[in-house]
């Protein structure tokens, strides 16, 4: 039977996921997940349940404050919904609100004993978000990590296996794990870095490079630590004067997916699951963790980004298996694919914004972007653009992973693929017309569309 990309998700996913598993401690895959509010236990368990059908080994719980009841209370119903799904967790301790190790300590005394912690090494995996620049009161961040966190926990007799962000040491926003930080840090495991995911806003239209992740791969390997790699598609945050910025998208997520596989790093964290704030999200989004930000709803309502994970669970498969080329990223059916555009134009003016566009906004380009998976006899399928009801484009494929950038047009978007024998196999339309101007939120999220 010929399965769509669709329906190959839904019938072969729980396949990618336990052949994804077996390999699970040497080459987990993560997905950032920002702890907000949930509504009942019935969001945890769609939450756990999809990321574990896409392949995800376990979530990276960034925790922003660890005794709000906001926060134990998702914490709690996340750790059941794992437990009875046979899913991972591990605390990511968030350092830019975090101030005390004393403060988030009980969290992982308490849950490092629940079957849904996720183990490395025989060990409770541990990460943060930054931290390489706090030392709790001691001469270097080494040294307080070492004695107000490791030390404390020792006596409980709990070991983490420590695996922070710490890509802020020396006072840096993205700096690169040389040889000197692992004799400065002999405290880590390993290392992960959030900067490296995409360009940085002064780069300009850029491609992403993997210069710094394998600065820090090469480093930590020396140092006998392993190094997890982030993978993201863009960046974009829209909430004030200090947080209006736009970090490229494009063919970034695509990218990043052969740099992944080119480097085979340890770990990869998926930057994220569900952070709406910063509009990387790939998983469900909810309403109450936003319920207190109409900001952060403006430019996020209506926004759904889980096409990507058609994408993303063959990665996922290719990755573990120790694959190195984008070729090798094959559907689990006949194809699979996404789409993405923003829908405001760049000429847009955004008077009623006050923000108005956001820095960063001179490196994007207006075009659609896609990703579509075949498998390793493909032969003669094509990819056709139609952007504002003109065709703009075709694309001749090959087995494996195929992405590329196009002008997009004013109006509805759409993308096909194209048999040798003309017929259409797969197709996929945009829910959000492209426009040039709007009276509201100059938004610069993407619509994500599923090729199906």
């Amino acid at each position: 039977m010929r399965i769509s990309g669709r329906s190959a998700f839904t019938f072969l996913g729980a396949l990618a996921s336990l052949l994804g598993r077996a390999n699970a401690d040497l080459k987990g895959v993560f997905g950032h997940y920002l702890i907000g509010s949930l509504g009942d236990a019935s969001e945890a368990v769609k939450d756990v349940q999809d990321a574990k059908h896409m392949g995800l080994d376990a979530f990276a719980l960034n925790v922003q404050d660890a005794t709000a009841s906001f926060a134990t209370n998702a914490i709690q119903l996340l750790f059941d919904a794992a437990e009875s799904n046979d899913f991972k967790l591990f605390f990511s301790f968030d350092m830019t609100t975090l101030t005390d190790p004393s403060t988030f300590i009980p969290l992982l005394l308490q849950y490092q004993n629940s079957s849904a912690y996720y183990f490395h090494d025989g060990r409770p995996f541990v990460s943060t978000f930054d931290g390489g620049n706090v030392a709790f009161g001691k001469s270097t961040p080494n040294e307080g990590w070492q004695t107000q966190f490791k030390d404390v926990l020792a006596k409980s007799g709990v070991n983490p296996f420590f695996v922070p962000d710490f890509d802020d040491f020396n006072n840096q926003l993205g700096g690169t794990y040389d040889a000197q930080f692992f004799k400065d840090f002999p405290v880590v495991d390993g290392v992960f870095s959030w900067e490296s995911a995409w360009p940085e806003v002064a780069e300009g239209h850029v491609n992403v490079s993997s210069a710094k992740d394998q600065t820090g791969l090469t480093n930590a390997h020396a140092a006998g630590k392993v190094y997890m790699m982030p993978l993201s598609s863009f960046q974009f945050k829209h909430i004030d004067a200090n947080q209006n910025f736009y970090r490229l998208g494009g063919l970034n997520l695509a990218q990043r997916i052969e740099q992944v596989l080119e480097l085979q790093p340890d770990f990869v964290e998926i930057i994220t699951w569900n952070d709406s704030g910063e509009s990387h999200f790939i998983g469900n989004i909810f309403p109450e963790p936003i319920a207190g930000s109409p900001a952060i709803q403006a430019y996020s309502d209506g926004f759904n980004h889980t096409a990507w994970q058609n994408v993303l669970a063959p990665f996922v498969v290719a990755y573990k298996n120790n694959k190195t080329s984008a070729a090798d990223v094959v559907p689990f059916g006949a194809f699979a694919g996404a789409f993405w555009y923003r829908p405001l134009l760049l000429s847009a003016k955004c008077a009623n914004d006050a923000l108005g566009k956001p820095d960063g906004a001179q490196n994007a380009v207006d075009e659609l972007s896609f990703a579509v998976l075949l498998p390793a006899n493909s032969t003669g399928v094509t990819v056709r653009v139609i952007s504002g009801g003109n065709v703009v484009a075709t694309f001749p494929t090959t087995p494996g992973l195929n992405a590329a950038t196009v002008p997009v047009q004013l109006g509805k978007q759409r993308v096909e693929l194209v048999a040798a024998d003309g017929s259409i196999i797969g197709a996929g339309d945009g829910t959000k017309d492209v426009v040039g101007e709007t009276d509201g939120v100059c938004n610069f999220n993407y619509e994500v569309a599923d090729i199906a």
